[in-house]
Formats: C-alpha cells, structure tokens, sequence
C-alpha cells in the first residue's frame, strides 16, 4: 500500500469563525468552496505548509470535538507568528511533553483540537 496523502475532516458551525481562525489567525488559504446550491451547507478546503485540511457544515461528515497530530518544523517561528495576531481567543504556549520534542495545543472555535509536534532533532553519526 501507498498513501499519497491524508486530509483530516473537521466540523465546523459558522463560516464567519472557521475564516476567523483558519485564515486570519492561523494563516491558511482557501484551495476551493462546494455547495450543492446556494442554501446548502459549505465544505471546503483550507491549506498551508503542506497541511491540508477540509471543513464542513455538513452534519454526518464528522464529529465535532475531534483531534489532528500534526508532525511539523518550525514550531517556534509559528509560535512567535500567533503571538502577533490580533486573536483573542487563544494564547497558546509551547509544551515538552514525555515522549521529548515540543507540542502547541490549538483549540478551534467549534472543539476541535489541533496538535502541532516538533520532534526533537536527532544527532547526526
């Protein structure tokens, strides 16, 4: 088996506060929208980095609370990115969890949770 990709599916209830955190606070642009007709829910996709991730009004798509363990470098320029923003609703610090390497919890408007790891570097031989 090969997989090229994973995108998670997380929940979201308004529009307004997933465009508010996604994009303005965390920084992810919108690839593409999708509804089935103007009054449908929305579904769309949001990225950066390499991260991909797709959100969804729909009510039996997913469920709301979920979590996402995101592997990535760069944590601390993250990090000092987020502390610049204009966002009241979070203030998030950088953790060292037991299993070693750095960890940033992001809780986003409707419960989900985001877990932004950065391993520690290995030793070169």
């Amino acid at each position: 088996m090969k997989v090229d990709r994973a995108i998670p599916l997380l929940r979201i209830f308004s529009i307004e506060k997933a465009r508010e955190f996604y994009l303005d606070y965390l920084g992810f642009t919108v690839d593409w929208e999708h509804r089935f007709d103007p009054a449908a829910p929305l579904y769309m996709q949001v990225s950066r980095g390499g991260l991909s991730l797709h959100l969804t009004e729909h009510h039996g798509d997913c469920t709301p609370g979920s979590a996402i363990f995101i592997e990535m470098s760069g944590l601390s320029d993250f990090h000092r990115e987020l502390r610049g923003r204009d966002y009241a609703y979070l203030n998030p610090g950088i953790e060292e969890p037991p299993w070693g390497g750095r960890l940033m919890i992001l809780i986003d408007p409707f419960g989900n949770r985001l877990l932004f790891n950065e391993r520690e570097e290995m030793p070169q031989p």
